[in-house]
């Protein structure tokens, strides 16, 4: 039986454990405290808008745009793109970004580290977007603040970076969930678009942090579903030809979306002029339809329940989703998925009545079509097929859905990456050649931190020493020597431990005997034997980190760099491209042929 001792249970060796691709049960105890953590910012951030609506909406309920004067509802937009382009772009570039495409490029460029600014930015411009009357979701802002509050979690721990990304997953889920009361689409949404991956190691804590956000969301808001819709099925299945249909179609306003979202005519457009075009569109276009406004969540329920009439339908499709694309577009840091969801709820819907019409005798009613609309539009505008099927699943509790539903899912994704040429919306915002979370062998690197791999047998030196201080370098028996220079301009070198042991063997041979010369020194530089080059990395940094790094010709290994105060660092170990290597090409001893 194993036993632990009190060190076993300090922060410094959870952190080791942490460093390496097994450590499972460490992973999990981060996603219990990331969903908690997540759960509450939600909480908090739902909160906000529910104050904010007290000011002035009929009821205090954030969609109910419906009910404003026509002069303020179309005022609102006005005031909201001031507020965003008065606060948020008089601060610097990089403090624009927000969203789940901020978190992917985070994840993907920046070892899932989050700016404080940014993260501050995402409370009051998503409160602001939403209440404002922008076309404008609440999962964005949720995903954005759950992902950077996990990660800063694992920043203030000083975690190594291989768990900052499972954080930051846990964050998405948790988010997702606590939004939606979805848990198992948070996992799935947070595994393929953010992670873009499925493993074992990553799953399981994305899993408990779903669970714990929305058992924390719930403890709140009750544990309803989102939507309530009456007991439905497809009913014959002479309904899937037209279901084809309406995915063909639906993956057409996916790709057009994506295209207007993303137009290079709008986006140059001086700002103050972007910001006009979407205030003075969004606000005339509320004047009619207050439809457009907000997440749309209303508009949603009443599609899902066929109480729609054809001109909001159709103001649904066309009008929301060209102000939701041109606000993007514009530079209006939004969260789409929400305005994504009506959008293809009432296009289902169009097409479910369309259907009625053609063939009264044997159609399904316009609510299912409006049900598998919703996930067609989310599972082709993200290229997230599994992640649209269970939130199609769990927002309407209608498991009888999901033979259609993975059918005009499929459907749609393939027409709006085929036809339309448009790939995942949020991995093309962020996509600067290939994408590095769509590379195994990066993806691989990047689950595992240096001290996993990285040899500690080493001892650091200066470059002259005598025969007699060589030989108590050797003392511990170092697999490195590192050679320290006469000035921090010049790299720090380092040398097999075993070229110094040759020399000294060789040397006290050439004796034959004599005592060396009292003067006698070694120059490190000067012996038989191969230096290479180092460069610093950070003890908590990625094996995907350092194989970037050594792709400099001039650097053979890295030494390893512990310590959070200049002068207070040292050196761990060393880790060079063998280390690597062999990490990747690890193959079971015992699985070999024996040779003869």
């Amino acid at each position: 039986m194993a036993r632990f001792s009190r060190a076993d249970f300090t922060l410094e060796a959870f952190r080791r454990q942490l460093a390496n691709v097994d450590a499972l049960p460490q992973l999990c105890v981060l996603g219990l405290l990331s969903g908690v953590m997540t759960g509450a910012v939600m909480v908090a951030f739902r909160l906000l808008l529910d104050a904010g609506a007290l000011l002035y909406m009929p009821g205090a309920d954030p969609e109910a745009f419906e009910g404003l004067a026509p002069w303020l509802r179309a005022l609102l937009p006005l005031l909201a793109v001031t507020l965003i382009g008065v606060f948020l772009y008089r601060q610097k570039a990089a403090a624009h970004k927000l969203g789940v495409g901020h978190v992917i490029e985070r994840l993907s460029y920046h070892q899932g580290r989050f700016p404080l600014r940014n993260w501050l930015n995402q409370w009051w411009v998503g409160v602001v977007s939403v209440l404002g009357g922008l076309s404008a979701g609440r999962e964005g802002p949720a995903i954005h603040l759950g992902a950077a509050a996990s990660s800063g979690l694992g920043v203030k721990l000083r975690l190594p970076n291989n768990s900052l990304r499972v954080l930051v997953a846990c964050g998405t889920a948790a988010g997702i969930s606590a939004s939606f009361n979805t848990p198992i689409a948070g996992v799935i949404f947070a595994m393929e678009v953010v992670m873009m991956e499925y493993t074992l190691m990553s799953f399981m804590p994305v899993i408990l942090a779903s669970t714990m956000g929305a058992v924390v969301a719930q403890a709140v808001y009750g544990s309803e579903p989102a939507f309530r819709i009456p007991e439905v099925s497809l009913g014959s299945l002479m309904n899937l030809p037209w279901v084809v249909i309406t995915g063909l179609a639906i993956g057409l306003l996916a790709g057009l979306f994506i295209h207007v979202s993303r137009n290079r005519r709008l986006s140059g457009l001086p700002l103050w002029l972007r910001l006009a075009v979407v205030g003075v569109l969004t606000s005339a276009t509320a004047w009619w339809f207050p439809q457009v406004q907000g997440i749309g969540y209303d508009s949603l329920a009443a599609a899902l329940n066929n109480q729609l009439g054809l001109q909001v339908l159709l103001v649904l499709v066309i009008a929301k989703l060209l102000v939701t694309a041109i606000t993007v577009a514009g530079g209006v840091p939004i969260g789409i998925i929400g305005p994504v969801l009506v959008i293809g709820a009432a296009a289902g819907a169009l097409s479910g009545a369309l259907g009625a019409w053609l063939w009264p005798a044997s159609a399904a009613d316009p609510g299912v079509f409006a049900m598998l609309g919703m996930a067609a539009m989310m599972g082709a505008v993200l290229q997230a097929p599994l992640a649209a099927l269970m939130a199609l699943l769990e927002l309407t509790h209608t498991p009888n859905i999901m033979l259609p539903g993975m059918l005009v899912v499929v459907v749609a994704c393939l027409t709006s990456r085929q036809l339309t040429g448009c790939e995942g919306f949020f991995v093309s915002s962020v996509r600067y050649g290939l994408h590095p979370l769509q590379q195994p062998l990066m993806q691989a690197l990047s689950r595992v931190s240096v001290p996993a791999v990285m040899e500690r047998q080493l001892v650091r030196t200066e470059r002259i020493v005598t025969p007699e201080q060589a030989r108590k370098l050797l003392d511990t028996n170092p697999v490195w020597l590192l050679i320290e220079r006469s000035s921090d301009d010049k790299p720090v070198l380092g040398m097999k431990a075993a070229a110094l042991a040759r020399w000294l063997l060789e040397h006290d041979e050439a004796l034959k005997g004599e005592p060396p010369p009292a003067d006698e020194v070694v120059d490190l530089l000067e012996i038989p034997g191969q230096r290479v080059e180092m460069a610093p990395i950070a003890l908590q940094a990625t094996l995907s980190e350092a194989f970037l790094k050594l792709q400099d010709k001039a650097l053979g290994a890295l030494y390893v760099v512990h310590g959070y105060r200049p002068k207070q660092q040292r050196i761990s170990g060393i880790i060079t491209r063998g280390a690597i290597e062999r990490y990747y090409h690890y193959s079971d001893p015992q699985d070999k042929e024996p040779t003869v």
